[in-house]
């Protein structure tokens, strides 16, 4: 990569690989192969870069970004845009070029606007589309004079969708680099995140509207460039996750057949009194419809057998994995999901004391779930979203904790939450002196996907039929709501000092699902099965 302009060495300098060669993939239509249409633009995925300019020379900080141009573009494919990356991790990155394939859907810029520059080393600039196109990425040059027309390509507008800024890559005292993605996003979205970058004037949301994200027009014929089961497989053996719990963990995963086989009935409103049996399938389960109370799940009766089944049966524990387009069809998620039969207590951190904070944070039933975003270009694993209660953090691949030299990594399931998390150690929810405790740590206690998995659900593809209890959208445990103020009061009754005085400010932290026993839905209930992950 060269130096930067700067006497520090950054992780950018090196572009990450993969600790394993990738496999040839099993057979199929058009996944890996290279190229997308778009419906008469092409698009292939560059990943090669030659630097342009770092923030490190007008003397930056630790937040220090590069940005790239893609290069060498594949003959008979344009430039769209240019890439920023952080300095703090390893080159990792893409960026899609375009070749105009049925006449019309690409076009030089008429002119220029110069965007931004900085001390007469980078200039950043905004193509000027004819009329009827749009652009979808900046030039960049490290001069005054504007870029060559022939440099950049705009787009035909109908292949162009509205964008919205994703992560922040840089700020300085007057504009901010954020990454940009389409603004509507999910299973069967159309738009195409280019993988460039917007520059914003601080409190201008104006920018947006000067840059595109890219549009599949093709989306309805694109299930060719998805993994077909063979290939889902073959993903699954090369990227999966082994979850490693805590040492402490009581309540473990279980596969969903052990659950309903274990004493596990089926609750109906006004029939209380007589709950039947699920069948080892959740065949007998109600289908379809919505979560409106009428039905739930609840563990068996007897009180040893019930304590038996909250800790889940890891020997017998199973991943669920929902396969779906993203972006357009130019990506794929595997949304893999956990199914727990209990969620445990939560604990708080109130200076140097934990306290167990009795039933606060319980419930019959927990889904948990890690999603890893794969290119349908190349079948590379680019980035992975580790859910954590009703958020979640995306990781690139290079920040992943890989396992063994092989490309899979692992996953840490907090303590009795069950919060997702890339790394061990403690996340706290509110802050370090007051807050809710999420302990992630290894132990010989693990669950390895690979091994032990069912692709639960590919709309995409008739090949994939999903069990029944993937279509029962009602809870999979009772609701006991109880007064969160009147629990905190007991722990404060219970308590002295500043330690019992300080309890009552849990309140303001505690999250909202955490204020009641409730079951939660089922995976396809979730919002992130049809749309993108929060």
């Amino acid at each position: 990569m060269g130096n930067l302009g700067s006497t520090q060495a950054f992780p950018v300098e090196t572009s990450f690989m993969l600790p394993s060669p990738l496999p040839s993939w099993p057979q199929g239509e058009s996944f890996a192969s290279g190229t997308i249409d778009l419906g008469g633009l092409e698009v292939c995925q560059v990943t090669s870069f030659k630097r342009i300019w770092s923030t490190s020379q007008i003397g930056s900080n630790d937040t220090d970004i590069t940005v790239f141009e893609p290069s060498p573009i594949p003959d008979g494919f344009f430039l769209l845009g240019c890439y920023c990356q952080s300095n703090d991790t390893p080159l990792f990155g893409w960026i899609l070029a375009g070749k105009d394939v049925s006449g019309g859907t690409l076009v030089n810029p008429v002119d220029y606007t110069l965007v931004w520059s900085s001390k007469d080393s980078c200039y950043i600039w905004l193509p000027t589309p004819p009329e009827g196109y749009k652009s979808v990425g900046y030039a960049i040059t490290t001069s005054p004079e504007k870029p060559s027309l022939d440099k950049i390509r705009c787009v035909r507008a109908d292949l162009t969708e509205e964008p919205e800024t994703d992560a922040l890559l840089w700020g300085s005292d007057d504009v901010s680099v954020y990454g940009l993605r389409p603004k509507v996003r999910g299973r069967q979205a159309q738009g195409v995140s280019v993988g460039t970058f917007i520059i914003m004037k601080d409190g201008d949301d104006s920018s947006l509207l000067s840059l595109c994200c890219l549009k599949n027009n093709n989306f309805e014929k694109s299930t060719s460039f998805l993994p077909n089961v063979a290939q889902i497989n073959a993903l699954v053996q090369e990227y999966s996750p082994r979850f490693f719990f805590h040492p402490k963990e009581t309540y473990l995963p279980a596969s969903t057949t052990w659950y309903f086989t274990n004493g596990v009935q089926l609750y109906h409103t006004r029939e209380e009194s007589n709950p039947i049996l699920v069948e080892p399938t959740g065949s007998n389960l109600p289908q379809g419809g919505s979560n409106d109370g009428t039905y739930w799940l609840d563990l068996p009766v007897d009180e040893t057998e019930r304590e038996r089944v909250k800790k889940g049966d890891l020997q017998n524990g199973e991943a669920y994995i929902h396969v779906k387009p993203m972006l357009g069809a130019t990506f794929t998620d595997l949304a893999i999901w956990l199914f727990y039969p209990f969620n445990g207590p939560s604990t708080a951190k109130l200076g140097l004391v934990d306290i167990p904070l009795g039933r606060i944070g319980e419930h019959i039933g927990d889904w948990e779930h890690v999603t890893l975003r794969i290119s349908n270009f190349d079948g590379v694993l680019y980035r992975v979203y580790f859910a954590q209660h009703s958020g979640g953090t995306w990781v690139d691949t290079p920040s992943l904790e890989f396992l063994d030299m092989s490309n899979r990594f692992a996953a840490y399931p907090s303590l009795n939450g069950h919060a997702t998390y890339p790394t061990p150690g403690v996340v706290m929810q509110g802050t370090d002196v007051i807050g809710i405790r999420n302990d992630a740590a290894k132990s010989d206690k693990f669950l390895d996907v690979k091994d032990k998995y069912l692709i639960m659900a590919a709309e995409y593809t008739t090949d994939v039929i999903e069990p029944p209890w993937v279509n029962y959208a009602r809870k999979w445990g009772p609701k006991i709501t109880y007064e969160i103020g009147t629990e905190i009061e007991k722990l404060e009754n219970s308590l002295t000092g500043i330690v019992g005085s300080a309890i009552g400010s849990l309140l303001d932290i505690i999250p909202t699902e955490f204020s009641s026993e409730d079951g939660p839905t089922g995976p396809k209930m979730k919002p992130e099965w049809d749309g993108d992950e929060r």
